[in-house]
């Protein structure tokens, strides 16, 4: 076992994953987008914020693997800016969707998305998503759900059911977990940790606490949206929540999501390859 097993639910990480799940199971059954209309689809959606999003969890990289975060110094943000540049998970995102989403589905989450209360939706979702102080947004987002309960808030409910519709097959649970082992399985390989188990009793390890994983990632979920949403209408969240079942939105979460978590195993695993060929700076 590793010198400190730290399994820690990542805040922004999480705050990212309250849209992703599932792996990649979704058929082409009608032509693919051109790019010009992906570039579009990921701005008119905020696909490309969540995106870019990505790299505020690596601030909580190190800590997983039992390593002061400020250890590295400049160092550290220099090696996250190479990593976790936007251009590049946008380019990788946009390489898989062009192979898989078909126009029909494209227009349909992109008329939703560019109407009045879709901009209006993408705008709030985009400043959630770039909110550095996660610790502050979960705070402010439980003294909220703490309200709604107590006036008993319809609204509250609403946010449950676009929360259930965004990951409706349950999944994300599982996928978290599968990012945090790739990324402790590539630390080890790249001696960043010495990690005493094989790939199988880490996701042993790791599957005894899935209960208690599935619960933190629900609560951050709840109170991220409820933090995000709290503008908004009784009318205007039901209206959202009825957008977010739609089949053909869902078929859209499902492949976006599968898009991110793939990007963002990847962008983890490439970070703690490369952990190891830094060095503890300071900054002066």
């Amino acid at each position: 076992m590793m010198t400190r097993f730290a399994w820690v639910p990542w805040g922004h990480f999480l705050a990212a994953c309250c849209l992703l799940a599932m792996a990649f199971t979704i058929p082409n059954l009608a032509r693919a987008a051109d790019r010009d209309r992906l570039d579009a689809f990921l701005e008119v959606t905020g696909f490309d914020v969540a995106l870019e999003s990505i790299k505020l969890a690596s601030g909580s990289a190190p800590e997983m693997l039992g390593i002061d975060p400020g250890a590295f110094g400049s160092e550290w943000t220099r090696l996250s800016d190479e990593v976790f540049d936007t251009d590049l998970m946008q380019g990788l995102a946009l390489d898989i969707l062009e192979k898989t989403l078909s126009d029909d589905l494209l227009i349909h989450a992109a008329d939703f998305y560019a109407s009045d209360l879709g901009q209006r939706l993408v705008v709030a979702e985009n400043a959630s998503h770039m909110y550095e102080d996660d610790a502050t947004k979960q705070a402010e987002g439980e003294a909220l759900v703490a309200g709604m309960v107590e006036t008993d808030d319809p609204r509250l409910e609403l946010i449950k059911r676009m929360n259930a519709a965004i990951d409706s097959a349950g999944h994300s649970t599982r996928a978290v977990m599968e990012i945090q082992i790739r990324f402790y399985l590539a630390a080890s390989a790249a001696g960043v940790i010495n990690l005493r188990m094989d790939a199988d009793e880490l996701r042993a390890f790791m599957e005894a606490q899935e209960d208690d994983f599935r619960l933190a990632l629900q609560q951050s979920a709840l109170k991220g949206a409820t933090y995000t949403y709290q503008s908004f209408s009784e009318q205007d969240l039901e209206a959202y929540a009825e957008a977010l079942e739609h089949p053909d939105m869902q078929q859209v979460y499902a492949l976006m999501n599968a898009v991110q978590f793939e990007i963002m195993a990847n962008r983890f695993e490439e970070l703690a390859s490369r952990m190891a060929d830094l060095r503890p700076g300071q900054d002066i």
